[in-house]
């Protein structure tokens, strides 16, 4: 093409480009405000099999989604969007879930997968959402039915191999000696020199702390029975076991080794579900007692080094949140793998052990999956915006998400 053809093209686009009256993007043109979780609802967490056994995914999530939105003084026309994490569903689960729920048709859903951090991570993308201007109230959160959701099944690698089922847990389908998660605790425990007598120590005490919790009615208004039973308003493996059974459990891996069923946390099926919103509708709605989003930090680590991710993520959230440090803190929430792992957070950070999982972690309640980094923020909630916590109103919720990255939130009670 000659020279002159391409100025006048050139010049006739923008001739054209001064005629029409361009706008900004109206999201360049908000600023950015404050989001905040007026109301947070989980189910109990159930074995895989156990108490949600026949429960689909819209089955469980359903009746939670109503009861958020009736605990937040919003009706369902007011919902802009309806955002899920899951993990082991497939296709848009989110969708069943807002029919499901009676959400009016126009309202749209998406589902989120990050494993374990799908859940938190579908509550960070309304924060962001409402912080940008682009809804004023979505409902989101994390689901996992894993007693109903499809099987996973690896393709043979010859017609004359048959095919094999597949855990729901990344990486599954390799010729590992154990989950990779269960090999990157042992790592780090014999890195830090923490004790088989150690973990089965925490896992007691976590098992413990649930268990005066429970006792406490401290649960109550955070578990949302899907059936008026004792069953649904409890979580299923909150039991707490003797110290001897523990320490006669066999190890994971080698003999020697120090990670156990009873000192490691287990998939379970769950949901959690929290309504973020505006400033304006917060306000609008007699400014109830929440929890406003302060900041967010994610980081990635050697897939082999999975168990400290929840670590170096915290430590970013402290360099990106001027001012915070761990001693201002009032309550963590840690979705951990092993005990092995919490210890780690607490003795790299200097995190006073009271601060860490106050009412028992996933050790006692058991790990939901895509819905364990929400059921964090349900445990937050309960704690800060509803004054269970007698410390500062500040608090994160943490965890590590399988292939290497940890993500760590920090919230502040209103």
């Amino acid at each position: 093409m000659e020279a002159g053809s391409v100025r006048q093209r050139r010049g006739a686009i923008t001739q054209l480009s001064a005629r029409i009256n361009f706008r900004e993007p109206e999201a360049t043109q908000m600023s950015s405000q404050s989001a905040y979780i007026v109301a947070a609802r989980r189910t109990a967490v159930g074995r895989i099999g156990g108490l949600h056994r026949n429960r689909r995914i819209e089955e469980l999530c359903a009746p939670l989604v109503g009861a958020a939105l009736q605990d937040s003084g919003l009706q369902s026309e007011a919902v802009d969007e309806l955002i899920v994490g899951n993990a082991t569903e497939g296709a848009n689960p989110a969708r069943l879930i807002a029919l499901a729920a009676g959400l009016p048709e126009t309202v749209p859903a998406a589902t989120i997968d990050r494993q374990c951090g799908s859940g938190l991570d579908a509550i960070l993308a309304a924060v962001r959402a409402v912080t940008l201007g682009d809804a004023q109230a979505i409902v989101a959160g994390g689901a996992e039915a894993i007693s109903t959701a499809p099987w996973r099944v690896a393709k043979p690698r010859s017609l004359q191999q048959l095919p094999r089922f597949l855990s729901p847990e990344p990486g599954s389908g390799d010729e590992r000696e154990g989950p990779a998660h269960i090999d990157s605790s042992e790592a780090l425990a014999a890195q830090l020199g923490i004790g088989r007598a150690d973990q089965d120590a925490y896992a007691l005490r976590s098992h413990l702390k649930a268990e005066q919790a429970r006792d406490a009615k401290r649960f109550v208004g955070e578990i949302f029975p899907l059936r008026s039973n004792a069953e649904e308003a409890r979580d299923q493996s909150s039991v707490a076991p003797d110290f001897k059974d523990l320490a006669q459990l066999a190890p994971y891996l080698r003999p020697d080794g120090t990670l156990t069923p009873g000192n490691t946390s287990s998939l379970h099926d769950g949901a959690a579900m929290a309504v973020v919103v505006s400033k304006d509708v917060w306000a609008s709605l007699g400014k109830p007692r929440g929890l406003r989003f302060l900041a967010h930090a994610a980081r990635g680590v050697a897939p082999d080094n999975e168990a400290s991710a929840p670590i170096e993520a915290m430590r970013a959230l402290a360099q990106r949140f001027e001012g915070y440090s761990a001693s201002n803190l009032g309550v963590i929430e840690m979705s951990e793998t092993s005990a092995a792992q919490a210890i780690a957070l607490a003795r790299s950070l200097d995190i006073d052990e009271e601060l860490l999982n106050p009412d028992g972690g996933a050790l006692a309640r058991g790990h939901p999956f895509g819905a364990a980094s929400s059921v964090l923020v349900a445990r937050l909630f309960n704690r800060l915006a509803r004054g269970e916590n007698k410390g500062s109103g500040l608090g994160v919720a943490t965890l590590g998400v399988a292939g290497g990255m940890g993500l760590a939130t920090l919230f502040e009670a209103v």
